[in-house]
């Protein structure tokens, strides 16, 4: 049986913690204005898996881990925060590169943007505070494997649902022509943010 207490517990929480603008937001939304729909939306595969990751190690005790080995917390907080750096870095370096036309997306090019989403996710040290704080506090542990596919599941929808939006509204040709007009100044504002995300996390 599937207890939907639970389930609907989870939902209300990370519904509120996945729309707040962070790393993810910035990395799908820069994707989806730069380059094709398809490599925003594999990029959101990326995000979503990391995501479904960090759920499954919260409701089997990842704080217990951290707190136990906070070594390992450390680690990861440091890893993290040195990716979002180099990311940032490298697209504030990039920003005045040309290239408006968006060539079609490839195979190789949508495993490369899943691969970012993966990497931006699991770098991304929103997700992990969240994830080990305050989705491991709502999700209770012990519970039924259909109640545990039931919480990936609303995880998954969700998570896959908002970043599909953003990926889609910022893709427009509106919104993407303004992107490509003034690339260089967005991509350095996008690069200063998660620069500035990873320093913050750095120094916390």
């Amino acid at each position: 049986m599937i207890d939907w207490t639970a389930v609907t517990t989870v939902l209300s929480v990370y519904v509120v913690g996945v729309i707040i603008p962070g790393p993810n937001f910035v990395a799908v939304a820069h994707k989806a204005a730069s380059t094709t729909t398809r490599e925003a939306l594999a990029l959101v595969a990326g995000v979503a898996v990391v995501n479904l990751f960090w759920a499954s190690c919260s409701i089997l005790g990842v704080g217990i881990v951290f707190a136990t080995f906070p070594w390992i917390a450390l680690a990861v907080k440091i890893t993290g925060a040195a990716y979002l750096v180099w990311f940032g870095g490298r697209l504030i370096l990039k920003a005045g590169n040309a290239g408006t036309s968006l060539p079609p997306a490839s195979g190789r090019s949508l495993g490369q943007a899943f691969r970012t989403g993966v990497a931006t996710n699991i770098a991304n040290p929103k997700s992990i505070a969240f994830f080990a704080a305050v989705f491991a506090a709502a999700a209770p542990r012990h519970v039924s494997m259909p109640t545990f596919l039931g919480m990936l599941a609303t995880v998954a929808i969700v998570a896959s649902a908002w970043y599909g939006i953003v990926a889609i509204v910022f893709a427009t040709p509106s919104v993407a022509t303004r992107y490509r007009r003034g690339k260089a100044w967005i991509d350095r504002f996008c690069g200063g943010v998660i620069v500035a995300l990873g320093i913050r996390q750095l120094v916390r």
